[in-house]
């Protein structure tokens, strides 16, 4: 049966119509109550709440995850218009302004905002007191459309046609390891001499190819320890747990961490501040996209 929605005769309310869209996009009532900063049963009334108003069932539970029926499927994608339509008009507003005061939320990842960001806050704080800032640490890729970050920094050029993004420079990197752990392992020499060494990174498909391309085949006994923390990998590194892949512009400046041989090519990437265009033209967010840019690269010079 097809969905024929008249608006008119529905008295909408966006917070089930969210809480629709968002389950409908996590799969499961917890991932998406989770996602909203719900309780599951908040979440729950709001869905059956949608449910009651159309007259339709919108989900039908699958093992532990939930699928959209058709009437569910049917209705997605208008509410999937209506959240890009809000997020737009978010954009729009915050666009807008002209103020230099009000709050940014800058998302990085976690090795630039533990020895990056504190640096850079207290200048911008300095300059901009009137400014609050938001952190956030993640090594995913915010969504700048819908506004989970004001301003990002990534390890990757954006695709998205409507970021705005900065090359900041060049990032090269390394193994590293403590002086300590190298000696245990016998001070490696040579790619054959890592065979039995231990590894503290995510085992990912990635991390596995970098190395393959090195000569160096690693198993699942390679990897003793793992996470996909950067920060607790750099931990482990300082405390002679093993070996890690680290950018050379943060690692380098740590006096507990040695590179493992030296010799072998370093590991390529790029740094990007990017930002979303419609927020590009607020004064506010313009002036700290300038400020950071200005002062990454700055870091960045300092740093080769």
């Amino acid at each position: 049966m097809h969905l024929c929605m008249n608006w008119k005769s529905v008295q909408f309310d966006w917070n089930q119509a969210r809480a629709f869209l968002v389950t409908a996009e996590e799969g499961t009532l917890s991932a998406a109550a989770k996602e909203l900063g719900l309780t599951q049963p908040t979440l729950s009334r709001q869905v059956a709440g949608l449910e009651e108003e159309l007259g339709v069932s919108l989900f039908e539970r699958v093992g532990r995850g939930l699928e959209l029926t058709t009437s569910g499927a049917e209705l997605l994608g208008q509410v999937q218009a209506m959240g890009e339509a809000a997020g737009n008009l978010k954009l729009t507003a915050a666009g807008q302004s002209k103020k230099i005061q009000g709050n940014i939320c800058i998302s990085s990842t976690d090795l630039i905002m533990i020895h990056v960001m504190p640096i850079l806050v207290e200048k911008l704080r300095c300059q901009y007191p009137e400014i609050t800032v938001e952190l956030i640490s993640s090594n995913t890729v915010s969504d700048l459309r819908r506004r989970e970050a004001d301003i990002a920094i990534r390890a990757m050029q954006p695709a998205d046609p409507d970021l705005i993004a900065r090359k900041i420079g060049d990032v090269t990197g390394h193994l590293y390891a403590s002086k300590q752990y190298l000696q245990q392992i016998g001070n490696p020499q040579s790619v054959e001499d890592l065979i039995d060494a231990d590894f503290i990174c995510d085992k990912s498909e990635m991390f596995m190819n970098i190395m393959a391309g090195c000569d160096l085949k690693l198993t699942q006994r390679n990897f003793p320890v793992y996470t996909e923390s950067v920060i607790t990998q750099w931990e482990l590194v300082k405390r002679g747990l093993g070996i890690a892949l680290l950018p050379d512009q943060v690692a380098g400046t740590e006096p507990l961490f040695h590179k493992v041989l030296p010799g072998l090519q370093p590991f390529k990437g790029t740094l990007w501040l990017v930002v979303h265009k419609e927020l590009r033209t607020s004064r506010r967010v313009r002036v700290v996209f300038d400020f950071l840019a200005n002062e990454l690269l700055e870091w960045f010079k300092n740093t080769k």
